[in-house]
């Protein structure tokens, strides 16, 4: 971002302003930031902020690098180590690299209690890692004393547990609470009575809670509620209540309502205050009491800490029980409301607490991070005022092992190892590990595995990845293994280098491939069969779906997860134990109906569309199937001869028309664009009030134009107004590049445009008597071929006459599809479809978007920001660690958070569900039941494997769609029994095996079949169950 004007870089920061807005970029802009520590949790702080994109950084730390630094800070290497470098001085370039708009700089002078503390005051927010409590008591206390506040986080992690503590101030405003975005919602009625009660379209819920305001506009009727706020009192979900509108005139038709956002502020108190009387967030309702008791616990180590000037020896059972001694007689004593103390969780914080695990110091990182941006900002709802998390389960089942499991052994992974013990390190490093994806949650795991030490060579471990993408600018601001001179290579490749800066012991194997059907041959049963985990760091369902699927058949653990803004997920999937992914669908992405498109808008979502829908079918589309047309047809001569002789030619017509039209210069795209806009504009306009006139009515006597339908209002247009302009230059660019035609900077000029179009005959409107769709159940795949008639066909034979005669030649038989491309400022794209939306939006008297939401709803982008990924991941790779040490069920969670309001939520994982066939006869998802086979073996044998093995015989049996077995609808299946397994799969040579979908007979003849799990048949009986 350019300090000086404050104008936002979108090539960068296009998914974080989706997030954040421009309000909340540019104050972060103006803020500067005092971060101390640089210890696993700060360099995750310092990371995100930086790529956020604050004004200034300064970090602070006084301690040197050492080995067991390289298994927490990512930004340290060997050779930081070796030289003896101060940690902050290795940090700083390679933090400052990560965003060329944000300047950072360093500090190693001490801070502590004889410090003088008012150099902070030139800064907007100070953040403390690694920092005795009653240092930071001290700083917080003078932080939140000045004037206006100096906005105050301190973030600990300690082994298994971490703290965030927040204090904004004693009025701290915010701007935006939950930044939702408000939508607005149609109104079905609204009765003149006290109260009056709104009713919404369509049973529609409105999503609003009793005490919020909302506006109403273009309210028919009862007119003195447009432009007025009311408060709400909700009575059902589709309905509340708006006070007295007896005096008001009575509602007729129409209108809508959308949410009023109040800014709420916000008290803090201080440390000081806080530490006796604690405000909690909980973030896991199954247990409530957990974080009072790891305040009390972690209150107790920093008690432990002023009196013995140590951290508890790893491992010491002295050292143990008096942290527990300390909880019960020193904390909790002081506790307004007592803690129920847990020994047990107490004692594994002693345990571990010169450890650290950094799955959740970038947890606790990316939730602080955060906190930082709302304190620089107002945006987004502040913690108030502690998070505390611990991770238990993890270590828990590792408390039986001996002391030396978790002894320092003087190399990177002495933090890590004091957590989870030397026999874990080990199953990490010997990890066979699948990663699908290398974006931003991508890089968040790669780092992950680097410090975790997943899939080390000398331990015959490996890192899988695989990633389609090439680096764009825009993923800088996430996809923190990226720089700038990556843009345009592979995501996967460059992941790969950069993660092995990190930590050069991995063994990391990087593909360019996509996961689909198609590459199945590369990744085939036979390489799923020796990895013991597949990670998901996907961004689309259908993607999701497949890598699920091939999970569930290579009975494979899976890790998914991912974010939409500040909201992220974590799903683990464990064979045998929960459900899958595929198990619960998300509901199907909205489609709008066609004839709302085509006719009738009514909301801006609406008009992007349909201008998404004309580049397509524009400049996409057409220009295919003219190629595919040539390229199937010798030549025009050969089309004209075989259209006199009335043969039918699929998409001749349309190919014809293009050819005939087709521009050679830069004026005919100009003119092309003219005409577009005359029909777009004015045309359709007055076509629809020809075919439904204003005072039109539907059949219960009601007006054809009311809410939400919009009459339209023809445009003339005016070369003078930018949004006029902006579509004829950006319409005839995109004409010029499907047509080859060459244009320079200057035809794009005004002047000569204006020029153009003055020679420009605009045809005169003739109303058409075609009938206009209304039946808002018809969609796009409904659509029926039109009949051509034989006028049209004379006139298309004429057309391409003139076009031979012309001289064809193969180029004019080719054309250049484009390919949308939302990042690309310069190509017109979004250009095209901002203008056309606008002018629709106009047409319809709807709010127009700006050009940053038409970008983000025609390009379909996932608002991002690095905060969420790098929590996302952290939850991740934590659960990660369970399923390679095989824990049970209970262990596991799937996590959900929203870190703008903020809350964090973990839930059990859903346990597999077992279907009932019949008697005693159950399967889940995850069974799989075989059959071995030989070239002689028949369907009839096959049925009869089946029903000796499993003991219940199938009635159809299934080769994907294909029947093989299905009486009696299959004609002759009796005689199909006798044919062999071989004729009817149809195996290729290399095929060793067919999965098979099998279904059998219900006990009441009258109920439908039920379904068993696949059966996989294998072609010969020395066939290993694991080949392919």
């Amino acid at each position: 971002m350019a300090e000086d004007s404050m104008e936002i870089d979108d090539s960068l920061y296009s998914r974080q302003r989706y997030v954040l807005g421009d309000g909340a970029m540019q104050q972060m802009a103006r803020s500067s930031v005092f971060l101390s520590g640089m210890g696993g949790v700060g360099v995750e702080i310092a990371k995100n902020i930086v790529l956020a994109g604050v004004k200034a950084v300064t970090l602070h730390d006084t301690k040197q690098c050492e080995t067991c630094d390289l298994g927490s800070n990512f930004f340290i290497r060997q050779q930081d180590v070796a030289s003896q470098r101060k940690r902050v001085e290795a940090v700083l370039p390679r933090v400052a690299e990560l965003n060329p708009y944000v300047h950072v700089d360093m500090s190693s002078s001490a801070l502590d209690h004889s410090s003088d503390l008012s150099f902070l005051t030139r800064y907007q927010c100070v953040i403390l890692t690694e920092a005795r409590l009653s240092l930071q008591k001290r700083v917080n206390t003078f932080c939140h004393s000045q004037q206006p506040p100096i906005r105050f986080i301190g973030c600990d992690a300690y082994g298994i547990c971490v703290r965030l503590f927040c204090d904004f101030g004693d009025e701290f405003e915010v701007s935006d609470p939950t930044g939702e975005e408000a939508k607005a919602v149609f109104i079905q009625s609204i009765t003149q009575d006290n109260p009056g009660v709104v009713t919404c379209m369509d049973s529609r819920t409105h999503g609003l809670e009793t005490g919020q305001s909302v506006s109403f506009r273009e309210v028919n009727g009862m007119e003195e509620l447009n432009g007025t706020t009311r408060q709400v009192t909700v009575l059902s979900p589709d309905s509340f209540s708006i006070g007295d509108t007896s005096p008001l005139q009575p509602y007729a038709h129409g209108g809508s309502f959308v949410l009023v956002k109040t800014p709420k502020t916000c008290s803090f108190e201080t440390m000081e205050r806080q530490l006796c009387d604690p405000q909690l967030l909980i973030p896991d309702f199954s247990k409530p009491e957990a974080p009072l008791q790891i305040h009390a616990a972690m209150l107790a180590l920093d008690a432990f800490q002023e009196q013995q000037s140590r951290l508890p020896n790893t491992g010491c059972l002295q050292d143990a029980e008096l942290m527990v001694k300390l909880t019960e007689e020193e904390v909790n004593t002081k506790l307004k409301d007592k803690a129920l103390v847990n020994a047990e969780l107490v004692r594994c914080l002693s345990r571990t607490a010169r450890g650290v695990l950094p799955p959740l110091a970038a947890a606790v990182g990316g939730l602080a991070s955060q906190e930082v941006l709302k304190a620089l900002t107002g945006k987004f709802t502040p913690l108030q005022q502690w998070f505390y998390l611990d991770a238990v389960e993890v270590v828990q089942p590792l408390q039986s092992l001996s002391a030396e499991e978790f002894a320092p052994r003087g190399d990177r992974y002495d933090e890590l190892r004091a957590c989870i013990g030397e026999s874990m390190c080990l199953k990490l490093h010997k990890l066979r590990v699948f990663m699908v994806g290398c974006g931003a949650i991508g890089c968040e795991m790669l780092k992950n595995f680097a410090l975790l030490g997943v899939g080390l060579a000398k331990c015959s471990g490996e890192v899988c990845i695989t990633d389609p993408d090439l680096i764009e600018k825009s993923n800088l601001n996430r996809q923190f293994l990226f720089r700038p001179h990556h843009i345009q290579k592979p995501k996967s490749t460059t992941a790969a280098a950069a993660t092995l800066e990190i930590n050069p012991e991995l063994q990391v194997d990087a593909c360019l491939n996509k996961m689909c059907a198609e590459t199945e041959g590369v990744y085939s049963d036979s390489f799923y069969s020796p990895l013991q985990l597949v990670v998901m760091a996907l961004d689309n369902v259908e993607a999701r779906e497949y890598m699920d699927g091939r999970c569930v058949t290579n009975q494979k653990p899976l890790l998914d997860s991912g974010t939409m803004g500040t909201k992220g997920h974590t799903e683990i999937i464990v064979p045998n134990l929960t459900e899958s992914y595929n198990s619960h669908k998300d509901p199907p992405e909205e489609e709008f109906p066609l004839c709302t498109l085509k006719s009738f808008p009514a909301v801006i979502e609406h008009t992007i569309q349909w201008a998404k829908d004309k580049f397509d079918n524009m400049f996409v589309l057409k220009p295919s199937i003219y190629n595919l047309f040539w390229q199937n047809h010798s030549s025009p001569e050969a089309v004209l001869q075989k259209m006199k002789a009335r043969e039918s030619l699929d998409k001749a017509f349309q190919v014809i028309k293009l050819l005939g039209r087709r521009p050679s210069q830069w004026e005919q795209c100009v003119t092309l664009a003219r005409l577009k806009f005359e029909k777009y504009f004015k045309k359709k306009a007055l076509q629809l009030l020809h075919t439904f006139p204003m005072d039109t009515r539907v059949k219960d006597g009601s007006l054809f134009w009311q809410s939400p339908k919009r009459p339209p209002s023809p445009i003339e247009f005016d070369l003078k107004d930018s949004v006029h302009l902006g579509f004829i230059i950006s319409t005839a660019r995109l004409f010029a590049g499907i047509y080859s035609v060459p244009y320079s900077e200057k035809d794009l000029t005004e002047e000569v445009i204006a020029r153009i179009l003055s020679d420009v005959q605009i045809p005169l409107y003739q109303p058409s008597e075609r009938t206009i769709e209304t039946d808002e159940s018809v969609k796009k795949s409904d659509q029926v071929e039109i009949s051509h008639s034989s006028d049209v066909e004379r006139q298309t034979i004429m057309q391409l006459e003139e076009a031979i005669a012309s001289k064809v030649t193969p180029g004019t038989l080719q054309m250049t599809p484009l390919e949308f491309e939302k990042d690309d400022d310069s190509n017109g794209h979004i250009d095209f479809i901002a203008s056309a939306s606008a002018l629709r939006a106009r047409m319809y008297s709807i709010e127009a978007a700006d050009r940053l939401r038409t970008k983000l709803i025609a390009g379909k982008i996932i608002p991002a920001i690095a905060t969420a990924t790098a929590m996302v991941a952290g939850f991740v790779a934590l659960e990660m660690i369970k399923v390679v040490g095989g824990y049970e069920f209970e262990s596991f969670k799937n996590c959900f958070f929203n870190l703008a309001i903020p809350v964090v939520v973990f839930t059990e994982t859903a346990a597999v569900k077992r279907q009932h066939i019949r008697d005693n006869i159950y399967f889940s998802l995850w069974d799989r039941w075989t059959v071995h086979g030989h070239k002689d073996f028949t369907l009839s044998d096959f049925i009869n494997a089946v029903r000796e093995k499993y003991g219940i015989e199938p009635s159809m049996v299934f080769h994907g769609p294909k029947m093989l077995y299905v009486p009696p609808t299959l004609p002759g299946y009796g005689k199909r029994l006798k044919l062999t397994m071989h004729k009817l799969v149809k195996p290729s040579a290399e095929q060793c095996y067919v999965d098979l979908a099998v279904s059998f007979a219900p006990e009441v003849e009258e109920d439908e079949h039920l379904p068993g799990p696949p059966v996989r048949y294998y072609f010969s009986r020395d066939t290993d169950s694991e080949m392919t």
